[in-house]
């Protein structure tokens, strides 16, 4: 049994309970994957990060879910530097960060995280009828065609008409299961979904989102910086988003508003990479006695 650091961050928010929580085990990179998802179990968030030294970056991150390992994660991604920042192990300026899913540039510019995605990778257009089913809403209420989209994480963005089809929107864990083995995904807990309406929450936002989440996970996710990279794409390579830069909104019908700030590099046609872009919060500092085998 070995004692951690760690910090319980709440991101793309400025205040205590907005946006999406994550707790970061400073110095746990090694840990077994049993132990980290039964932690992240144990707090009941949807994801947590764990650190460590890195041979290639400033830092190795690694990030679960309840049920497993994943590649990246975004609104981890700015926890975690929230979560350096506040412990003085990093200042201003750029951070990278090595990740299951390559190399992650992050600056640190005043309040604002800004972490540099991968390029988009434009995947397959699942039949809407089978996204409609896994969200339990009618076939109209979803404009153009799905697909899946990925900035680090993969994700099966889907825009709705409007923001009561957004608020409507169930998941049916049959039909999820389906849509997931048309896109080829392990389970049923990585192919949710990702809801965007072209209105924001407020009158600041340009966009508005859902991601709702399969068990072990919570039901909803507050906040997803890694889908909202992938819903930017989207967005940009359809023709759907004008502005080079735009807020991204989410959270706000759960009472866990969260904001973003997404800009593209590259023409629409050519994306070499998404920004996005937020604040952390540091709610909780303590420490964690986790045994360092199964």
């Amino acid at each position: 049994m070995s004692r951690f650091d760690f910090d319980w961050v709440d991101a793309f928010s400025d205040r205590a309970f907005g946006g999406n929580g994550c707790a970061v085990v400073h110095g746990g990179a090694h840990l077994p994957v049993e132990i980290c998802t039964a932690y992240v179990r144990e707090t009941s968030l949807v994801e947590c990060t764990f650190t460590g030294p890195s041979e290639v970056a400033d830092i190795r991150v690694r990030y679960f879910l309840a049920s497993r390992e994943i590649p990246f994660a975004g609104h981890p991604t700015i926890a975690t530097v929230a979560a350096l920042r506040d412990r003085g192990l990093i200042g201003a300026g750029e951070i990278r960060l090595e990740t299951g899913a390559g190399i992650v540039p992050v600056t640190v510019t005043g309040d604002q995280i800004e972490m540099t995605q991968i390029a988009p990778e434009f995947g397959a257009k699942p039949d809407p009828a089978l996204v409609a089913a896994a969200i339990s809403l009618p076939v109209e209420e979803i404009l153009g065609a799905p697909q899946k989209v990925s900035t680090g994480l993969p994700f099966c963005v889907t825009v709705l008409k409007d923001p009561a089809a957004l608020a409507q929107a169930r998941l049916d864990l049959s039909a999820l299961a389906e849509l997931g083995r048309s896109l080829g995904a392990d389970g049923i807990d990585m192919m949710e979904p990702f809801l965007v309406t072209l209105q924001g929450a407020t009158a600041q936002g340009d966009t508005y989102s859902r991601l709702l989440m399969a068990p072990p996970s919570p039901p909803e996710d507050p906040f997803t910086g890694s889908a909202t990279g992938a819903m930017a794409a989207y967005l940009w390579r359809h023709g759907l988003m004008q502005k080079e830069s735009f807020i991204a909104e989410q959270g706000h019908g759960m009472g866990r508003p969260g904001m973003a700030r997404v800009s593209r590099l590259g023409s629409c046609d050519d994306l070499q990479g998404i920004k996005v872009a937020g604040q952390g919060f540091v709610l909780m500092r303590g420490s964690v006695d986790l045994p360092d085998q199964n």
